[in-house]
């Protein structure tokens, strides 16, 4: 049977996953029933331009959850139905990725994926268009440099969710990083107001990191233009050359159909950040651990 993807508004996937966690069901329901019967057999997702949303479509797939329904949404309605739940300590499954707020936040635990559908670790890749080291040497080189750890980019995440402005937490970062900083501006030209636009996907992790870069090189004097956007248009952007660059490439699978689309259109700087991971992900105090066992 072909699983059913239902698509569905910001408003609208809040209110699926709330529906999936009414009706007096709690974490106990998960540990002495069947797991798809507490949530209704729903799993709260993200945006359909997803990676992550394609690989659960397989995972569906491969562990024959025919009766599941993947829910399309947003990363801001997937945590707050996520919060939601375990404010009430209800059962909730949802498509989720590290790094992640969330995580330092929830007590949360990936479940085990047998099959290997979403693979291993992925790393996070920088992606250039093809002459912006000929036009605008020290954004490639500033971008070629950039690297952290899920660590560093986790305390600017944090920040964020505390209520701090995106560009207020990424400039406090720079402030107190300058060791850092250094090393990503070393050998770099100046700007003098040259324009540079980069892209990125509404996802914590990309806001953190795109924020943090665009101070940098404000810093250096570039005139740095943001545009927040879904996958398939961030990357087509940099392959048409309408947008310089962007730091949210999650490879090998999460980006894996744009990549494929565009190769050779784009320049892969290469990882800015090792060990990030999808997967499902659900609350610690549900009493399952492995994707197998939500059939």
């Amino acid at each position: 049977m072909i699983k059913k993807i239902a698509t569905v508004s910001l408003a609208l996937g809040l209110s699926f996953s709330l529906a999936a966690c009414s009706g007096g069901k709690d974490a106990s329901s998960a540990n002495s029933g069947s797991v798809g019967e507490s949530v209704d057999y729903k799993i709260t997702g993200i945006d359909p331009g997803a990676g992550i949303m394609k690989a659960t479509a397989n995972a569906l797939e491969e562990y024959e959850l025919s009766d599941w329904e993947l829910i399309e949404g947003s990363g801001a309605a997937m945590t707050a139905s996520l919060k939601k739940a375990i404010d009430k300590e209800e059962p909730i499954v949802i498509t989720g990725w590290t790094p992640h707020w969330m995580f330092s936040k929830f007590d949360l635990k990936y479940l085990e994926d047998p099959k290997g559908v979403y693979g291993e670790a992925e790393d996070i890749h920088s992606i250039a268009r093809k002459g912006l080291a000929e036009d605008l040497p020290g954004v490639y080189k500033v971008l070629d440099q950039f690297h952290w750890t899920p660590d560093e980019m986790g305390v600017v995440m944090s920040s964020i969710q505390d209520g701090t402005s995106p560009e207020e937490a990424a400039a406090s970062w720079v402030e107190e990083n300058a060791d850092k900083v250094a090393e990503w501006t070393k050998g770099a030209e100046n700007g003098n107001g040259d324009k540079v636009k980069l892209a990125y996907v509404a996802w914590d992790s990309e806001i953190a990191s795109t924020n943090v870069v665009a101070k940098v090189l404000q810093d250096l004097g570039y005139k740095v233009t943001l545009s927040q956007v879904e996958a398939g248009p961030m990357w087509a952007g940099v392959a048409d050359g309408s947008i310089d660059a962007h730091i949210a490439g999650w490879l090998p699978l999460t980006h894996a159909d744009q990549y494929k689309k565009f190769e050779g259109q784009f320049e892969d700087l290469g990882a800015n950040l090792e060990g990030a991971k999808t997967g499902l992900v659900v609350p610690e105090y549900m009493d399952f651990d492995s994707i197998e066992d939500l059939k």
